[in-house]
């Protein structure tokens, strides 16, 4: 299969243009740039010039392609997440247009959070939860919508997703810890954040392709949460920082943009999508990648 893919380049991508290729797939990889270009073409993809903003260089993707996998989503400014949301929201409408009236799949990138229904349960593949205040709903819904519309639309949720260079939202605890000489959680730190390795994740998206079920939501968790407290005392023994809990009313302070998630719970299950398709993680968990990369080298 001839795969359109955007976000090739990046922490995902790349794992999921390797992912493809070594199971015979070709890949048409979205770049902005001449350097992502050279690193497509030299990982054995097809480079596709365009961006986000470039609905037309989207559409023209689609049209050279048997299927999609859309990963690309503006991280530059979390301070403007809910626009970037409507961003997602926008790309995802131009890459389902051309694929109305055919059977080729468009697989789009969500959050676990969508398949929350209270704090504290863990979210799940039969939950789509419109009223959840994480504005990336508007990816989903969007992808209803072309779903409404007979477009093969299917789901990959994310947890955070890691190895020893990158955790997700966790690289910017990382950075926070590193910058205020202290690694906080909230409260007693019993939050828990689902997780998964990134080849875990790249294998997903593969076998979600193939499979092709029109509607599926998949969840690419391998752990299905880590209490927050253990990635601070982690984190901080990484960086020889002291570890402390602030309270919620003093998360927003400490936390800047993250206290948005730090005080949250966001697990999740995975028992629907590893029996449908296959899928069994196996690479390392989250508490041994944070142990095993080098904390002070590492920046977001």
């Amino acid at each position: 299969m001839r795969v359109f893919l955007t976000g090739a380049t990046g922490f995902i991508g790349s794992a999921i243009v390797a992912e493809l290729l070594a199971a015979g797939h070709q890949v048409l990889g979205l770049t902005r740039s001449e350097t992502g270009a050279r690193a497509l073409h030299d990982a054995g993809a097809e480079p596709h010039l365009g961006n986000l903003d470039d609905l037309d260089s989207l559409r023209g993707g689609v049209a050279r392609a048997d299927g999609v996998i859309h990963t690309a989503f503006d991280h530059d400014d979390f301070t403007n997440f809910a626009a970037n949301c409507e961003k997602d929201r926008r790309a995802i409408e131009a890459l389902g247009s051309p694929l109305k009236g055919s059977d080729r799949p468009l697989i789009i990138t969500s959050g676990t959070g969508a398949g929350s229904t209270a704090p504290g349960l863990p979210a799940t593949e039969d939950v789509f939860n419109t009223e959840h205040p994480n504005p990336r709903i508007a990816s989903e819904l969007a992808g209803a919508m072309l779903s409404e519309a007979g477009v093969n639309v299917s789901v990959v949720r994310l947890p955070q997703v890691h190895d020893t260079v990158k955790q997700g939202l966790v690289t910017y605890l990382l950075d926070l810890a590193r910058r205020k000489g202290v690694s906080a959680y909230v409260g007693d730190g019993a939050h828990r954040w689902s997780a998964a390795h990134v080849l875990d994740v790249a294998r997903l998206y593969r076998l979600a392709l193939e499979r092709q079920t029109a509607g599926a939501r998949y969840h690419a968790v391998a752990e299905e949460g880590v209490p927050t407290r253990a990635i601070a005392d982690v984190l901080g023994r990484g960086l020889n920082v002291p570890v402390k809990s602030v309270s919620p009313e003093e998360a927003a302070g400490h936390f800047e943009w993250l206290g948005a998630f730090a005080g949250v719970d966001m697990s999740a299950s995975s028992a629907w999508t590893q029996a449908r398709l296959g899928w069994h993680p196996t690479g390392p968990g989250l508490i041994a990648d944070l142990e095993a990369m080098r904390h002070h080298e590492v920046a977001h």
